[in-house]
């Protein structure tokens, strides 16, 4: 993944929309988080702070920062009366900065 752009989009006179932001929200893992949010935030850095395209990108790039240096859960929650495996607990404290 790049930082290049659909050329579509850099159209002069081309308005952003949030269908825009969602299309590269799609592609969100942690691995490429940092990579689609700067992606996002130059894609909306020029829109009026009340535009739907820009407040939905705002909150994507708040969710890849996270996403980004916590990384993604995955499968479902620990069931009652069975502990996590301590490699998970540990991983993700310490992705969290919290070990």
């Amino acid at each position: 993944m790049s930082e290049a752009e659909n050329p579509d989009r850099l159209r002069q006179g081309r308005e952003t929309t949030v269908e825009d932001v969602r299309q590269l929200m799609g592609a969100s893992t942690p691995h490429f988080a940092l990579q689609l949010r700067q992606r996002i935030r130059k894609l909306i850095r020029d829109l009026p702070p009340d535009h739907p395209a820009r407040i939905e990108g705002e909150a994507e790039i708040s969710r890849l920062g996270r996403l980004a240096f916590a990384g993604e859960v995955r499968g479902h929650p620990p069931e009652e009366g069975l502990d996590p495996l301590p490699s998970l607990i540990e991983g993700r404290q310490e992705r969290l900065g919290t070990a």
